[in-house]
């Protein structure tokens, strides 16, 4: 049979049937949901500001909205094969829009992180994430026996490094330390021995405190939630307004729409604030309802990771766990003053299109994996530094078979 006749088309029809994936599905609705509402009543106060009509940022959440779904819908048909092969190029585009933000890129709020495309403010670290998680995919999928040695770990996990380090020259040190943990979360999983992680590690924490003493401005706003009284009309004006917003709600809030914070007194209440928002208008039930929602999708991730039979979408599930649920874990912390205000938004509810866009295709991913029955194995890293022979990599990894001339069918779950 020619290569011609063989060639399958990179969608495939929507999955069905599976009852971890509807569960995503659910999970997500219910963020989305309540991320949208949200968003409507934090950015009234910005709305007025900016001199528009009330709904105007809530009706451009919309748009953005509409878009996610569109992208959530094509990653839950592409073929899973296809979109892991493609991750060099992927990962490589990620870095020309990287250096592009550089050399046009539009600056706001002391950051130039974003470029103007007139129908939308592209924000390319958050398509960064999503590039390497499928770009570390790919990665132990086709290099793992080489990935035990440290040069050449160095040496294939450089595009990652380099992301990392234009995104933090932005300067956006929460994205930057994100994208990092992402990576290395998923090659632990992988098997990266302990000791190249605390090499990894030790480094990380030298690289952290040099930027700190090089960017003196950068460490007094990292440190400033350690001591906010101590700087009420600067650093610490945020996070005091944060906490009165959070302590005004109390347990059932002042009711939606409610909120006195957004009205001028806390800084960006529908983007890294958004929490506080959340908190003060459906108090202390609301905002746990919230985390509640985000340990669900934690599971849910978990779970399709655990009973993904493919090694390399494994990982992938794990990437995007990581992803949503570290974000959504230190954009909470920093709200209420456990952790640094690095402007890391909360997944599905801080306003933004290109994130909320990445997210729910991210998402489509997942729910993708969740449908795969493709099998793949050998490719732990520690395991392979003493294997006699690299194993090849799987021939599939999709929800469909190769042709029978290739490997044999899969079958859905």
């Amino acid at each position: 049979m020619s290569p011609r006749t063989t060639r399958r088309a990179l969608l495939e029809p929507f999955p069905r049937g599976n009852a971890a994936g509807r569960a995503l599905l659910v999970v997500t609705g219910l963020l989305v949901t309540l991320g949208t509402v949200a968003v409507a009543s934090a950015s009234e106060g910005q709305s007025a500001a900016n001199g528009a009509a009330s709904w105007s940022i809530a009706i451009r959440d919309l748009v953005y909205l509409g878009l996610g779904l569109a992208a959530l819908y094509l990653a839950a048909r592409v073929r899973l094969d296809a979109l892991v092969r493609r991750a060099p190029a992927w990962i490589a585009a990620g870095l020309v829009l990287l250096v592009a933000v550089r050399a046009i890129g539009v600056t706001a709020n002391g950051g130039k992180r974003w470029i103007n495309l007139h129908a939308i403010y592209l924000q390319p670290s958050e398509l960064f994430k999503l590039a390497t998680i499928l770009f570390v995919a790919w990665l132990v999928q086709r290099h793992h026996e080489q990935l035990a040695d440290w040069r050449r770990l160095a040496l294939w996990t450089a595009p990652i490094t380099a992301g990392a380090a234009l995104i933090l020259v932005e300067p956006d040190i929460g994205t930057s330390s994100v994208v990092i943990a992402i990576a290395l979360v998923m090659l632990a999983v992988a098997g990266l021995p302990r000791r190249l992680l605390v090499r990894i590690g030790a480094l990380g924490v030298t690289a952290f405190a040099a930027y700190m003493m090089y960017r003196p401005y950068s460490a007094r706003r990292f440190f400033a939630f350690l001591h906010p009284n101590q700087d009420l009309l600067g650093n610490g004006y945020q996070l005091l307004q944060s906490k009165i917003g959070l302590g005004a709600g109390g347990v059932t809030g002042l009711g939606l729409g409610h909120s006195r914070e957004k009205w001028g007194l806390l800084p960006n209440p529908h983007t890294d604030f958004i929490f506080t928002i959340v908190g003060e208008e459906l108090g202390f039930i609301g905002a746990i309802a919230v985390i509640l929602l985000f340990v669900a999708f934690l599971l849910c991730a978990t779970r399709i990771a655990q009973r993904c039979t493919n090694e390399a979408l494994r990982l992938v599930a794990v990437g995007v766990g990581v992803w949503i649920c570290l974000e959504a874990a230190i954009n909470i912390a920093s709200v209420v003053g456990g952790w640094a205000v690095t402007g890391i938004p909360l997944p599905f509810f801080s306003y933004g299109g290109t994130a909320l866009i990445t997210e729910l295709a991210a998402v489509g991913v997942l729910y993708n994996i969740a449908h795969d029955s493709s099998s793949s194995s050998g490719l732990t890293i520690a395991a392979a530094r003493h294997a006699p022979a690299p194993a090849r990599p799987a021939r599939r990894v999709g929800r469909h078979p190769v042709p029978r001339s290739v490997a044999a069918p899969s079958r859905r779950r």
